[in-house]
């Protein structure tokens, strides 16, 4: 009579784990957030995007003279590309309310040129940029400061 139960039990056993595995596999509901869903990335808009923006000044008023014009374009997709006046550039932005921006992970050529400490400066202004204000044709950059980093004016 022992043998009979203890058969029984290995036999309901395979149910029972049958049973248990398709009960779970019924119990999410498809309103559940799964985890590999992502944001969808609406783009970015505005004035400043889809644009090319050349150097005008450093700071609030300094000049500086490049065998090339350092400028950049901020697109759609959250992508900036432009040269420093020597190398090439390209990164991430973000822009946020009240002209909130940020440039991250800019990486540029390594080409050596005659002007390199001031081409570290317009990509320094990049780094450093926390809010932008457009004023007709012109763009500036301030730190988290509130000071002026430079201009930039739109290119044609």
């Amino acid at each position: 009579m022992l043998m009979k139960k203890h058969r029984a039990r290995v036999c309901l056993l395979p149910f029972l784990a049958l049973t248990a595995v398709l009960l779970s596999a019924c119990s999410s509901t498809p309103d559940e957030p799964q985890l590999n869903d992502t944001p969808r990335h609406t783009g970015l808009s505005g004035p400043i995007v889809d644009q090319r923006w050349n150097l005008l000044l450093i700071g609030t008023d300094e000049r500086l003279s490049f065998a090339e014009t350092p400028f950049f374009t901020i697109s759609k997709d959250g992508k900036v590309a432009g040269s420093d006046g020597c190398n090439r550039f390209t990164g991430n932005v973000s822009l946020g309310e009240s002209h909130r921006i940020d440039f991250e992970g800019l990486a540029t050529t390594r080409m050596a040129c005659p002007n390199m400490a001031d081409a570290k400066r317009v990509t320094d202004m990049l780094d450093n940029a926390y809010r932008y204000l457009i004023d007709h044709d012109r763009l500036v950059f301030f730190g988290p400061d509130s000071r002026v980093l430079g201009g930039w004016r739109e290119g044609k």
